[in-house]
């Protein structure tokens, strides 16, 4: 499975029910946190999301909204017994901000806690199914955005027409790599007799806090699944570039440039209680859209 699920879809100041920012994604077994606002503790418990199966947390940037959560998760992992590793990949100073927390609570972790500074965009994980990216977002502060590529998977083997030709089946795997197979006389199968294309690799772009920019479509262009700020809606464009921010219409903008499959919209200001009209502002731009509700996985 890879999906999305919202914990906090909240700007800075938690209301109405909503949290600050933070979504669980996972894929094939794997668990992401991306962001890691005041309140996840909570939430994870609220909707029932195993802590000790994340691995690996990205912190977008440094406002409070997106990494206050982040201390006391690190220190009840260590009162649950936690063993395995915790990587935290985030923007430099943030070792320097929790390292003296854990020290004057002389908080003793029984895992290795592992920061990876974030310094340029390009690969910053990759495994043998999946793989992770960093880029930049414009913000009033040192941003990044995260993209998530579960790996193109290897061929299939084609069982209608196997048959008719003697490969042996230690050789299967080679097939599914895209290898020919050369008979003892000589004489070459094409791999695409014998096996099938399979499913590409979805993907997943999480752009995190950003003013618009059409540039940026280029860095998730053809993702699945978009998920783009949408702090205020359009009528208050503005002040939404001067705080470095997005409205409705600019996240439906930015989904139409990438080609993106589908869209979804968080990090709504406190200033509104009621989101339906962030959802039909962008759906006016990008039919494909959908609010990015806490509690609910959506599938990429």
């Amino acid at each position: 499975m890879f999906g999305v699920t919202i914990l906090g879809n909240n700007s800075a100041l938690p209301a109405y029910d909503r949290h600050p920012t933070c979504q669980v994604v996972t894929l094939n077994g794997e668990v992401f946190m991306l962001d890691c606002g005041e309140g996840t503790q909570m939430q994870l418990a609220k909707y029932k999301i195993r802590r000790s199966r994340i691995n690996h947390v990205f912190i977008s940037h440094l406002h409070g909204d997106h990494y206050f959560g982040l201390p006391g998760l690190i220190t009840s992992l260590g009162l649950l017994g936690r063993e395995a590793s915790l990587h935290v990949y985030a923007p430099t100073p943030l070792e320097a901000l929790i390292r003296p927390m854990l020290n004057v609570a002389n908080a003793w972790l029984p895992y290795d806690l592992l920061f990876h500074p974030l310094t340029e965009e390009g690969v910053i994980l990759e495994e043998d199914n999946f793989l992770v990216e960093c880029f930049k977002t414009i913000h009033r502060i040192e941003c990044w955005g995260f993209l998530i590529r579960e790996k193109k998977k290897p061929r299939k083997i084609n069982k209608d027409t196997i048959t008719h030709y003697s490969i042996p089946a230690n050789f299967y795997d080679r097939l599914k790599e895209g290898e020919d197979y050369i008979t003892p006389a000589g004489t070459v199968i094409e791999n695409s007799l014998v096996t099938l294309a399979a499913t590409p690799g979805k993907s997943y772009a999480y752009c995190a806090d950003t003013l618009f920019h059409e540039e940026m479509a280029a860095k998730v262009h053809g993702v699945n699944m978009l998920y783009h700020e949408t702090t205020y809606l359009k009528d208050l464009a503005e002040k939404a570039r001067e705080r470095f921010h997005s409205t409705s219409t600019e996240a439906g903008k930015m989904a139409v440039l990438a080609c993106a499959g589908r869209l979804l919209i968080g990090h709504f200001s406190s200033k509104y209680e009621i989101l339906d009209d962030f959802l039909t502002e962008a759906q006016a731009v990008f039919p494909n859209t959908q609010l990015a509700l806490e509690g609910v996985t959506y599938l990429v």
